[in-house]
């Protein structure tokens, strides 16, 4: 588990490294509420698409400590 920090946002989802993925990028795909990716980056629509731009923006990652629960 990660979290990733934006001016705009923070949101904590699960990670893996990809090969494919320069070294310094994160992508976080904006389909699933769990990454909720839209909450990082500029809300700004295509004036003609409305579709959202290609999203990227300067990120911070840190590492997230699983919690672990009490034994009973």
């Amino acid at each position: 588990m990660v979290r990733v920090s934006t001016r705009r946002g923070v949101v904590e989802l699960a990670s893996r490294q990809d090969d494919s993925i320069p070294d310094g990028v994160v992508f976080i795909p904006f389909a699933y509420v769990e990454a909720a990716a839209n909450l990082l980056t500029n809300p700004k629509l295509d004036p003609f698409g409305k579709i959202p731009e290609f999203n990227f923006c300067a990120a911070k990652v840190e590492r997230v400590e699983p919690v672990r629960e009490a034994a009973e």
